[in-house]
């Protein structure tokens, strides 16, 4: 069935709507600030109202990590087709668009955390015209990553991300702006090489039948790479289970862990943090980091089964180590930024290790974990960004006694750190729970190691709570207000996600659940069942 608005397919409205703000705000002229804020805000409503219908249309029951007559809202038509000789021959790039329970939960985040970051760069007053067309770009990037099935479309839009990011970092960022854009970016592009090279040698390895000519043509359909049929036997990534598909998939695991970000490439991550401005912040915890385990699930894993499935274990490891290490860094820190960065790496473990055990429950937990922490660092982050707003510093040794002060700006913060802890109740508690059970079955003592994390997490969310919220408020915080209306627009929406999902999971367990057990089922059986091609 498809789902059109004007004839243009829903995909393309909540990919492109951004674009289509960012023309607007550089047609308005200079002196219109409000203008460019609210056509911003106003593109960003639109995603979430198109992410709503995408929602509410979504079957549940269809799925098919593989088959494109099982994904949902599919787009595709030819982009590029070049009638070629010599080594490449004849190019066909498609523009494909489709989604599943793995996309779902990314695309309802993204539109979510992109409307709370507008809202958050409310009171950016330098060169607003170039902030809010670099954002909506950005928001492009980041949308058109959870809905391409093209790897060609994928890496586009993932690369359309890097460059937005850089100078919204650079420009509109804190005092060592420069060090730390430059950092990400560097960080970012080796990522992508390694992408870019695992790509080509997929298309070259690849061949299908093209449904015009009859001929058979290499493609960077994603699904076709799923399939061991589609590959040539005596090309570089033919044979399952040989030296080059090993080298490949370390290679993609390389370019996506960058991002998410794992040990030992995380550390661009606190200074990027630490760096950007509050709403730069939000989407780069809320959204970016989870580019990187998406796309373990959307292309690693799938496409490359055998090395998934004999990997699996140093997967669980490092998961291990960002939890533990991630948590102890933050424990460390004084610049309360910083501490929400290295949870940020912390709880991104527990992702990976949920996934790397590859079973229902541990996939399950590892994307609504996504999600969960995506809402979750987005109000921490927020929650620095207030108290920075109003005193000009981030250090948690400086304050204490704010409970009185700022009542509701203290409500706010306790349970977006409850949340964080994974109090019982609150989202991440669910996901948490269900990456930690999957992982046990499959890595037990990694697991049961890994489990120190939660105690840490308390140790530093709660010692954290009681420098800042505690004690004796310093004379000179008096007179700081509590938050405003347009921070309550930011905040609620929030809340309410991380109360509901902690109350009712199943909202966003149930639409993804089938595509993800398509997933466990797809990599064991493609993965063990077939025979090494010499």
């Amino acid at each position: 069935m498809q789902y059109q608005f004007l004839g243009i397919g829903y995909l393309t409205w909540i990919t492109f709507l951004p674009i289509l703000g960012m023309i607007v705000v550089l047609l308005i002229p200079r002196a219109s600030t409000n203008a460019m804020k609210w056509t911003a805000l106003g593109a960003t409503i639109l995603q979430l109202v198109f992410a709503a219908l995408i929602w509410i249309n979504f079957n549940p029951a269809l799925t098919g990590i593989n088959d494109v007559s099982k994904f949902q809202f599919v787009e595709k038509a030819t982009w590029i087709n070049l009638q070629g000789v010599g080594w490449f021959g004849h190019v066909v790039i498609e523009y494909f668009l489709g989604i599943d329970g793995l996309s779902l939960p990314m695309i309802v985040l993204t539109s979510l955390i992109s409307f709370v970051g507008v809202v958050a760069s409310w009171n950016i007053n330098k060169a607003q015209k170039g902030y809010f067309a670099l954002y909506l770009l950005l928001d492009t990037g980041m949308m058109g990553v959870f809905v391409a099935l093209d790897m060609f479309l994928f890496y586009m839009f993932w690369e359309i991300m890097l460059l937005p990011m850089y100078f919204l970092i650079g420009i509109w960022g804190g005092p060592r702006r420069e060090y730390a854009a430059i950092k990400f970016f560097l960080y970012t592009l080796l990522g992508s090489v390694l992408i870019l090279l695992v790509m080509l040698a997929l298309y070259f390895s690849v061949s299908i039948k093209d449904p015009v000519t009859g001929q058979m043509t290499h493609t960077f359909n994603m699904l076709a790479m799923m399939n061991p049929a589609n590959y040539d036997p005596n090309s570089i990534l033919g044979g399952i289970g040989t030296y080059w598909r090993d080298v490949a998939f370390i290679a993609l695991f390389i370019g996506f862990a960058i991002k998410v970000p794992i040990f030992p490439f995380h550390t661009w991550l606190p200074d990027a943090h630490v760096e950007a401005p509050t709403a730069i912040s939000v989407i780069l915890a809320g959204v970016l980091l989870k580019m990187g385990t998406y796309g373990f699930l959307r292309i690693s894993f799938p496409i490359f089964p055998d090395a998934m499935l004999k990997y699996a274990f140093p997967l669980a490891i490092l998961g291990f180590i960002n939890i533990v290490y991630g948590a102890l860094c933050a424990m460390a820190q004084t610049d309360f930024k910083k501490l929400i960065a290295y949870s940020s790496i912390s709880h991104m473990g527990v992702v990976l290790l949920g996934i790397a055990a590859m079973n229902t429950q541990g996939v399950s937990g590892g994307v609504l974990q996504m999600f969960n922490h995506g809402v979750v660092t987005a109000m921490l982050f927020l929650v620095v960004g207030v108290i920075y707003d109003r005193a000009h510093t981030r250090g948690v040794n400086d304050f204490g006694g704010l409970a009185n002060q700022m009542p509701v700006y203290t409500g706010i913060m306790t349970v977006a750190f409850f949340a964080a802890i994974g109090l019982p109740g609150l989202s991440e508690f669910v996901s948490e729970m269900l990456s930690y059970l999957g992982a046990f079955q499959t890595f037990q003592w990694v697991t049961i190691f890994a489990s120190i994390g939660i105690l840490l997490t308390a140790g530093y969310m709660l010692w954290t709570l009681q420098r800042v919220f505690l004690g004796q408020l310093p004379e000179k915080w008096k007179g700081l207000p509590d938050v405003n209306g347009r921070e309550l627009v930011a905040f609620v929406p929030l809340m309410v996600v991380v109360i509901l999902l902690g109350i009712f999971p199943s909202i966003l367990l149930h639409p993804m659940n089938a595509s993800l057990d398509h997933l466990v089922d797809f990599v064991h059986r493609v993965g063990t069942g077939l025979t090494a091609v010499k």
